[in-house]
């Protein structure tokens, strides 16, 4: 077990100034362009490729460095440049985590490297699990799996929604019900490979912000897949759903809670870098915008707004710290501190950015600034990847142990 310290170590230091640098020097340059043609910047991934930013290898080692800071420190400084277009770069994180949260050893070794390509080849992944009529609500996915034993495949049939990469990745992962009975602890994910015939990209969404990120219905019609590509094999599925249905402890975690456990500190750690991107704006501009004869950082208000906006960054950033100390050292959070992480530094991202748009005053408001970019990009943060009152509700049940709805 590695000491929890808040010196991130040469090493660590080393990739911040260098993704900072690419930040500043390629993402930002690039980001009110690709959010005014809502695509996705394949030039800016595939320049990420080439340097070896968007990889299986570079994200492997910052998921698996001791201090449990790497992949906090890439995602803040990939969303201080911009977080559509640090989403962009970093979505397919999310499918590769949940390969490796319920995926065997040879699972991981074939699918992971799929989902990113090559510099020369770039690919994106994505991870399906959100429905018209389930979001917040795991155990409603009414997408089905059905085993067909004579073929040894998985028919899978339904229709997700808000899939980052859906329909353009070149591996997507979806969670769906196997036993309905069984609610959310009936649940499985599958690989679905490259290719394969009944899925199709269904309403790409016109967002808020975020927009240099592809978001979208992903419609699967009777898709069959090798019984190989259910994550974690049936052998251990079958297991799972005998304890489930005798109602024994043990029954596994739910597929899809399983990924969000495992990303919400870098999902906290990607609104932090939004906040810190709008904070730095917000004071440079009070240092340099003059009213009544002087800088406007000398007005009280205006200096004690930067004051709280500097607080809670870098409180969430402990948080989130704290949290990720905790994961890569298989400290369980028994007081949801996962959650606690995401909910705060996401409530933060919007305070900060909107306490920034008023500190630029009518220039906040345009698209002169970055601010009004930062401010809409900021509001998913307390949405995707549990709400932050499903975040609460998290938090509330692992510290009173009631069963709270």
């Amino acid at each position: 077990m590695t000491t929890f310290s808040l010196d991130p170590g040469p090493d660590q230091t080393a990739v911040r100034d260098w993704l900072h640098g690419f930040a500043a020097d390629v993402i930002r340059p690039a980001a009110a362009e690709w959010d005014e043609r809502e695509e996705t910047p394949w030039p800016i991934i595939q320049e990420a490729a080439k340097l070896g930013i968007y990889s299986l290898d570079f994200y492997a080692q910052q998921f698996f460095d001791p201090s449990g800071v790497g992949i906090p420190i890439a995602m803040e400084e990939l969303f201080w440049g911009d977080a559509g277009i640090g989403l962009a770069i970093t979505g397919t994180t999310l499918a590769a985590v949940a390969v490796l949260a319920n995926g065997t050893d040879e699972q991981i070794g074939t699918w992971a490297p799929q989902m990113f390509g090559t510099p020369e080849d770039v690919k994106v992944a994505a991870f399906c699990s959100s429905e018209p009529d389930a979001g917040s609500d795991v155990s409603a996915l009414r997408t089905r799996a059905v085993y067909d034993q004579a073929k040894d495949e998985w028919v899978l049939n339904g229709t997700k929604t808000w899939a980052t990469n859906g329909g353009i990745a070149h591996v997507h992962v979806v969670v769906a019900t196997v036993d309905p009975e069984l609610g959310s602890r009936g649940q499985a994910s599958f690989v679905v490979p490259p290719g394969t015939k009944g899925l199709s990209q269904g309403q790409k969404f016109k967002k808020h912000g975020i927009r240099a990120s592809h978001t979208a219905e992903v419609v699967l019609d009777g898709v069959r897949v090798p019984g190989h590509c259910l994550l974690g094999g049936k052998e251990k599925l079958d297991a799972r759903l005998a304890r489930a249905r005798e109602g024994t402890k043990g029954g596994g975690k739910n597929a899809a809670m399983a990924t969000f456990e495992a990303s919400r500190p870098a999902v906290g750690a990607q609104a932090i870098g939004i906040a810190r991107a709008a904070y730095e704006v917000a004071l440079d501009y009070a240092g340099t915008r003059v009213q009544f004869g002087r800088p406007i950082i000398e007005n009280q208000g205006v200096a004690f707004q930067l004051a709280d906006m500097r607080t809670r960054i870098d409180a969430a950033r402990l948080l989130v710290w704290r949290a990720s100390w905790m994961a890569v050292n298989n400290k369980p959070f028994t007081s949801a501190e996962g959650s606690m992480s995401k909910l705060y530094a996401g409530e933060t991202a919007r305070f900060v950015t909107a306490q920034a748009m008023q500190i630029l005053g009518g220039n906040g408001f345009t698209r002169e600034y970055p601010v009004e970019r930062m401010h809409r990009d900021s509001a998913i943060y307390t949405v995707f990847e549990g709400t932050s009152e499903i975040q609460r509700l998290v938090i509330a049940r692992a510290i009173s142990g009631a069963p709270i709805r």
